[in-house]
Formats: C-alpha cells, sequence, structure tokens
C-alpha cells in the first residue's frame, strides 16, 4: 500500500474513531460529521454504516437515516455476516413502518426472517416477535395475542442478553395489561420498564420509547401523577447523561400534561414542535395525537375554525379526533351531530376500557346538553363500572362530575352537591384548572337550585376568574351569562379593568356593489370566523356581536394591541391573495367598567366607541395611555388630542402601526 493509501486510511480511521466516541457521548452533530468524513474516504465497514445511520437518524435526517442503513444491510450481505444483515433488514421493517410505508415495512420484515432462518439463535427473532406483537395489536386488537409475541421476545431477551429489547418488550406488556383491565399488574411492569431507563441500562433510542410510551399509558389511564413522578426522574437523568428531550413523540404526551395544568400556550407550542419534529426522525403516526392535542386547546379557549382544522389534520394522518371532534360540534351548537359523532366514537373504541372512559364523559355531556338524560345515565353508569377498577384520580374526578351533573338534570340537587364537590376538589387536587373550574359552574347551578345564591354566586365567580385566567373565553361568558342572571354582586354588577376595542367593517355598500350579495354574505362569514379566531388566540372576550363589528374585552392593553394587529394583517393578506376584503376599523382603549354578565357598561366603554369612530379604515387607534401600557413592541403616530361626543375634555389618541417593516 502506497504511502498515500495509508494516510487516506489512518485519517478514515480517526474519524471513525472520533465518530463512534461521539456517539457514545451523545453528541449527534460531531458524530454525524466524523462518520460522513469517514464514509467519504469509502472505507466505512458495515458497523461504521449502522453508527453513521444512527447519527443520521439522530440528527433528523429520515431519509439518509434509510439509505445508510439499506447500505449497511448490503455491506453486512458482502461481509457474509447474514445476522447483522438480518437485523438490519429488521431495522429497516421499523424505520418505514414509523413513516407508514407498510408495503416496504413488510418486505423488509420477510427479509429479516428468512434470513433469521440460518441464524436460530440471533436476536433478531426476539426483535421480530416483538414487532408482531405491535402489529397484532394496532391491526387486530388483539393484545392477548400481542402479549404472546411480547412473551417470546422477553425470553429470547433474557437468553442473548438484549436490555433494550427486555425493557421494551416488558413496556409494552404491561401496557397490554392495562389495556385489558389488568391495570396493577401492568403499572408494575411499566414501573419496571422505567427503572431500566433512569438506570441507564437502556441507549437513547429505547430509553425514548419506553419513558414515552408510559406517559402515554398513563394519560389513557389518568395516572398523571406517575407520569409526572417519571418525567422529572427521565429528566434528571438526561441531564447526567448529556442527552437532549426525546423528540416528537414524548412532546405530544407532554403537551397534553401541560394543557391539563391550564399551561395553554406551553402545551401548543410542544405540540407544534412535536409536528416539526416528528417527520425528520420518520415517526409520521405521531402527527395524528400532535394535531389533536392543538385541537383541544384552540376548543377550549374558544378558537373553533382553529380547533376544527387541528382535528381534520389529526384525521388526515390516522386518528380518530375524538370526543374532541363531537365536542367541537356541541360548541358550534350542532347538537344533533355531537350525540353520532359520539356515537360512532364509542362503538368504534369496543371494549377498549382506557378508550371509552373520555368517550363516555363526552356522551354524557352532549346527552345532557340535548335533554336526553336518560342517555346520560347509562353513560354514567358504564363510567362507574370503568372507573371502579382504576383508581387514578383524574378519572375519578370525571366519573364524579358525570354523576354530579346527571343528579342535577334529573332534579337532584342536594344529591349531586356531593358528587360535585367532589370532583372539584380531586381536579384541584390533579391541578387541572379548566375541569375545576367546570365543576363549579355545575356546583352554581345546583345551589342556586335548591336556593342558596350566595355560595351559586361565589361558585361561578370564581369558575369564570378561572377561565379567563386560562384564556377559555367562551367558557368564561358562560359563568359570566349565569352571573348576569342571578346578579354577580350587590346590584348585580362589579368594576373591572379591561382594554375595550371596537372594530367595524366601513365602505361595505361599495364593495357589495363589487362582489356580489351572494359573495358578500360568504366574505362576511370569513370575515367573523378569522376575527373570532384571532379574538379567541389572545384571550379576547366577545361581548357584543353588532353585524359589521365586535365589541371585544381583553385582560390587557398589549393583547388587544397584539390581537388588532393581527387582524388588520390577516386582512391585508386576504386582500393580497384574492384582490379583496372588507376595511375594518378598530379602536382600543383600557380602563375600569361596569361588568353585568357578559356585558360592560360606563363612561369608559363609550370612550373606547367613540376612538373606534374616528378611525379609518385599515387604521388601529387608540389611546395614548393604552399605547403606553402595552409596552415598546409597538410603533405609533405621534399622539393627537381629539373631541370626543358625549366625553368631557380632550382626548389623546395615537394610531398604531401594524404594516410589516
Amino acid at each position: 500500500m502506497s504511502a498515500y493509501h495509508r494516510g487516506v486510511t489512518r485519517v478514515a480511521d480517526d474519524a471513525l474513531r472520533a465518530g463512534r466516541e461521539a456517539l457514545e457521548r451523545h453528541a449527534w452533530d460531531e458524530a454525524y460529521d466524523a462518520l460522513t468524513e469517514a464514509d467519504r474516504s469509502g472505507s466505512l465497514p458495515a458497523d461504521g454504516l449502522e453508527l453513521l445511520a444512527r447519527a443520521a437518524w439522530w440528527t433528523g435526517r429520515p431519509d439518509q437515516t434509510i439509505e445508510l442503513l439499506e447500505r449497511a444491510y448490503r455491506a453486512h450481505l458482502d461481509e457474509g455476516d447474514g445476522a447483522s444483515a438480518a437485523m438490519m433488514a429488521f431495522r429497516l421493517a421499523e424505520q418505514n413502518g414509523m413513516r407508514m410505508a407498510m408495503s416496504q415495512a413488510g418486505g423488509w420484515a420477510t427479509r429479516a426472517e428468512r434470513l433469521g432462518e440460518d441464524h436460530p439463535d440471533s436476536v433478531v427473532h426476539g426483535w421480530l416477535a416483538w414487532m408482531w406483537g405491535l402489529v397484532v395489536w394496532v391491526t387486530e386488537g388483539d393484545f392477548e395475542g400481542a402479549m404472546a409475541h411480547y412473551d417470546e421476545a422477553l425470553e429470547i431477551a433474557e437468553r442473548t442478553g438484549d436490555r433494550e429489547l427486555h425493557g421494551m418488550s416488558l413496556h409494552d406488556k404491561g401496557h397490554s395489561l392495562c389495556l385489558l383491565g389488568r391495570t396493577a399488574e401492568g403499572l408494575a411492569m411499566l414501573d419496571e420498564a422505567m427503572v431500566s431507563v433512569v438506570g441507564g441500562e437502556l441507549g437513547p433510542e429505547a430509553a425514548g420509547y419506553v419513558y414515552c410510551g408510559m406517559i402515554g399509558v398513563c394519560s389513557k389511564l389518568g395516572d398523571y401523577g406517575r407520569a409526572a413522578e417519571w418525567t422529572h426522574a427521565t429528566l434528571r437523568w438526561c441531564e447526567r447523561h448529556s442527552i437532549p428531550a426525546f423528540p416528537g413523540v414524548c412532546r405530544v404526551h407532554q403537551a397534553e400534561l401541560m394543557r391539563l395544568r391550564g399551561s395553554y400556550s406551553q402545551a401548543e407550542e410542544q405540540a407544534r414542535l412535536a409536528c416539526e419534529e416528528l417527520p425528520r426522525f420518520n415517526f409520521y403516526s405521531g402527527l395524528g395525537p400532535a394535531n389533536y392535542q392543538i385541537g383541544e386547546v384552540r376548543r377550549r379557549m374558544g378558537d373553533l375554525a382553529a380547533a376544527e382544522e387541528a382535528y381534520a389534520r389529526a384525521h388526515d394522518f390516522g386518528l380518530d379526533p375524538q370526543p374532541g371532534l363531537s365536542l367541537l360540534r356541541l360548541a358550534q351548537g350542532k347538537v344533533e351531530a355531537a350525540a353520532a359523532g359520539i356515537r360512532q366514537a364509542l362503538a368504534a373504541a369496543g371494549e377498549d376500557r382506557c378508550a371509552r372512559v373520555r368517550v363516555l364523559a363526552a356522551q354524557a355531556e352532549i346527552a345532557l346538553a340535548a335533554g336526553d338524560v336518560e342517555t346520560a345515565a347509562a353513560a354514567s353508569d358504564e363510567l362507574d363500572s370503568i372507573v371502579g377498577r382504576n383508581h387514578a384520580a383524574s378519572l375519578r374526578a370525571m366519573a364524579a362530575c358525570v354523576r354530579g351533573a346527571v343528579s342535577l338534570a334529573e332534579g337532584d340537587p342536594a344529591g349531586a352537591l356531593p358528587e360535585l364537590k367532589r370532583a372539584r376538589a380531586t381536579w384541584q387536587e390533579v391541578e387541572a384548572p379548566y375541569e375545576a373550574a367546570e365543576v363549579r359552574v355545575l356546583l352554581g347551578k345546583a345551589y342556586l337550585a335548591i336556593g342558596d345564591e350566595d355560595a351559586a354566586r361565589l361558585e361561578l365567580r370564581a369558575a369564570r376568574s378561572a377561565f379567563e385566567r386560562l384564556g377559555a373565553g367562551p367558557a368564561a361568558a358562560w359563568a359570566g351569562e349565569l352571573l348576569g342572571e342571578l346578579g354577580a354582586g350587590a346590584g348585580g354588577q362589579e368594576r373591572v379593568r379591561r382594554a375595550f376595542m371596537f372594530t367595524d367593517i366601513v365602505r361595505s355598500t361599495d364593495l357589495v356593489g363589487v362582489i356580489g350579495d351572494e359573495a358578500w354574505e360568504d366574505l362576511l362569514s370569513w370575515h367573523d370566523q378569522t376575527l373570532r379566531s384571532l379574538f379567541a388566540t389572545h384571550g379576547g372576550e366577545v361581548a357584543h356581536h353588532t353585524g359589521d363589528g365586535f365589541f371585544v374585552a381583553f385582560p390587557d392593553p398589549r393583547s388587544a394591541i397584539t390581537c388588532a394587529v393581527a387582524i388588520q394583517r390577516a386582512l391585508a393578506e386576504h386582500r393580497r391573495a384574492h384582490g379583496f376584503s372588507p376595511q375594518v376599523r378598530i379602536g382600543v382603549h383600557a380602563a375600569e367598567a361596569t361588568r353585568r354578565g357578559q356585558d360592560y357598561g360606563g363612561s369608559e366603554v363609550h370612550k373606547a366607541a367613540r376612538i373606534a369612530a374616528l378611525a379609518e379604515g385599515g387604521e388601529i387607534l387608540a389611546s395614548v395611555e393604552t399605547v403606553a401600557e402595552a409596552g415598546d413592541r409597538f410603533t405609533a403616530s405621534a399622539a393627537r388630542e381629539v373631541d370626543l361626543k358625549g366625553i368631557p375634555g380632550p382626548v389623546g389618541v395615537a394610531a398604531v402601526e401594524w404594516r410589516p417593516d
């Protein structure tokens, strides 16, 4: 060998050693760069290609991951190592299955089986048994049949000493037991599998699988306390070993926990990050659950249009978006559609107790809204029979809430009170503010029914405040309406501070003349839907809708002005894309006002309306103190003083700039 070739080989060997060492440190980018350098020399052996495939996967290169695994497969065959080639065929089946390329996954699995026939002691047989367990579980819902495959995988894992196969198979067997109703036995296996994670027995890929699967099971069972305990332990392990947070699917489960705790913006951020990460790691099947979580956040915030879009995306990626979609239909006032959808969801859930729990709770809510107390009572009875075998606090709270709601609907408010109090206390224990506030509304109704107006008022006020803090506008309005009927305090009113926004379409007659009545109605519908969506996104509560405009209350000036800017930009974008859109003027003013139920009154509200009336189409006009209070993120024109009808003295106003630089 020439000195030149010896030098090239030495450089390649050094790069391979550097890449292997970087992988051991979980320095994925460094490993990828070093191994790619070694590969350029053309000297990477089969096991080196495996390492590069691993680095490519962790650095978010899904197509290259599969290409490298295919090269490693061929290299193992060329080197005469059929057992390792069989393992590469299994990995290719796994990767293609994750990206939902099922024909290719099946082909590679068959090849792995055929190659494995010549190597009866190979661990590939255990991995194939584990894979067939998943297939039987997902395609047939046969959890008993799946466990037979997992038992085979566990036996091979113990015989061969493959800890990762053991940890993943133990987890999946525990999951199957939970779905079969053998919850205590299943959770014990899940806890043992998690010990292998935090005990450092598993590599990052297997550890991520077990951890993400565990919090997914806890979500199904409503055991959020267990999920939180293991999450803290796993994050400590990640920090000790310099492993970044597991990508993709884990974010989806964490988003659900954040949503339950009322951290809506963080929950949606995690779900959206998951949507970005999942394709980079071949986890296309996780896109359905990620979009479902976005839909759940948007629905609670009253952004029904965005919720519908998210549920539709979840469905596109193979997930039935229930019970969220049926609850969305209920929020849209489509009670019959909601009832039909939830019936189908129950039929699809079959004997899966975990899946039935949330669907039954939603069915009871929908049935009560439709006045169908009999169906709600039947759902409550079945829910009790399932939850009776489960000690998770959230499921106990769910069942108690449904029992209380049914008793209230049956005309027994005194009987409803103990159940609703139990549900409220348990949701508070779980730290689920939205669900606790929902129960408070029911408690308010129950107290009112027995004539205890003071207790009813306290519960409804607490519920409305909680919903407002969460940015759940429709729910806050619901509680506010009940308070308005009851009288929210002395004289049926209270003083609050809000940022008030008035919007109004200007020169609508001219636009109708250009596009015609039918197109105008479609455009007006788009305008209303778009603005309502933006109000909900920024925490706005619609007090009035006056045909061409809205009166909205926001928690603070920054939220109101941010929303106003978003509205004008959305209208401009529609105008740019379609050639026309309404010209809307917006006025914003923050001050104290008198609140009566969902409505607001007083001179400061009139001032906000008068400011809006001064604005031109496409303009945002705000009082100068409101602009100042919103912070320095906004650019505004020089202040000017104006006289407003019915308002004593001049008022300082400024136009907020909304056009991008």
